[in-house]
């Protein structure tokens, strides 16, 4: 039996792969107004899509469908396999609540009741 595929069936193979891959990942990210998704990610890179993603530089966020995980500072590294692969100079996860500066008290009231 022969495994040799014709270029369109390869092609077609490929790019069901891709889409069924898109389809699969939650994870976006989020460079100005524009968001991509993330087919591949990393503890030091993150790829997306080549066709539809440029070559992106600086700081991008991402998310999680509407949790946001990371603001991270990125720069395209190289381009392999029909993905744009990007490096992080710095990942650092995001923060849902102002930093706290001071010690706080465990036995401090949660909320305060108004008086009556």
């Amino acid at each position: 039996m022969s495994t040799f595929l014709s270029r369109e069936v390869q092609a077609g193979i490929d790019a069901a792969q891709k889409l069924a891959q898109r389809k699969r990942s939650r994870l976006r990210v989020h460079v100005a107004d524009e968001i991509f998704t993330i087919l591949e990610f990393g503890e030091r890179h993150f790829s997306v899509d080549a066709e539809t993603a440029p070559h992106m530089r600086g700081l991008v966020d991402i998310y999680d469908g509407g949790r946001h995980l990371y603001q991270a500072l990125i720069v395209t590294s190289q381009e392999e396999a029909g993905e744009r692969i990007f490096e992080f100079k710095r990942n650092t996860v995001a923060a849902h609540s102002p930093a706290v500066d001071f010690i706080v008290d465990e036995t401090a009231p949660a909320g305060l009741l108004p008086a009556s």
